[in-house]
């Protein structure tokens, strides 16, 4: 680690931390309160892409793999949103990053990834997401979505 320049910003970096901590705090919260594994309709409603088009889209799923990786089962994480799990520790880290810079002054090294990957995870996160899990035969059927709530 580094040690980083006094930053004229830094109150406003520490508040962001805050609020972004705060909103996974609170949607750790909701997503622990409303079980989204049962078929007990929550306060938000169905997903709106799956009641809209009836196939699974780019967020359906996202839910129950966080409130699967709350209760540390990776499996069932996977099996709900497998491309949004990928992506987890790189976003961790960029938050640790962030907050070490902000609280501390002290900065990890940066993730020095090619373009060309950013781009392929996207291009697969949209394969994923909108192709292969509406596909009806397996292996796809076990990243099949189903809508729990009517």
């Amino acid at each position: 680690m580094r040690q980083v320049e006094a930053d004229p910003h830094r109150t406003a970096q520490r508040a962001g931390t805050l609020v972004v901590a705060g909103a996974i705090g609170a949607a750790a919260a909701f997503v622990l309160r409303f079980n989204p594994t049962d078929r007990v309709a929550d306060p938000t409603g169905p997903c709106l892409w799956h009641a809209l088009t009836g196939i699974n889209g780019p967020t359906c799923g996202g839910t129950r793999m966080f409130y699967y990786l709350l209760h540390g089962d990776l499996v069932d994480a996977a099996r709900h949103h497998l491309a949004a799990l990928v992506a987890v520790p790189f976003l961790l880290y960029a938050g640790v990053r962030w907050a070490g810079i902000a609280w501390l002054g002290r900065e990890l090294p940066a993730l020095r990834l090619s373009p060309r990957l950013y781009l392929a995870y996207g291009l697969a996160f949209v394969l994923y997401s909108t192709v292969l899990r509406n596909l009806p035969w397996p292996p796809f059927t076990w990243v099949d979505i189903p809508n729990l709530t009517p």
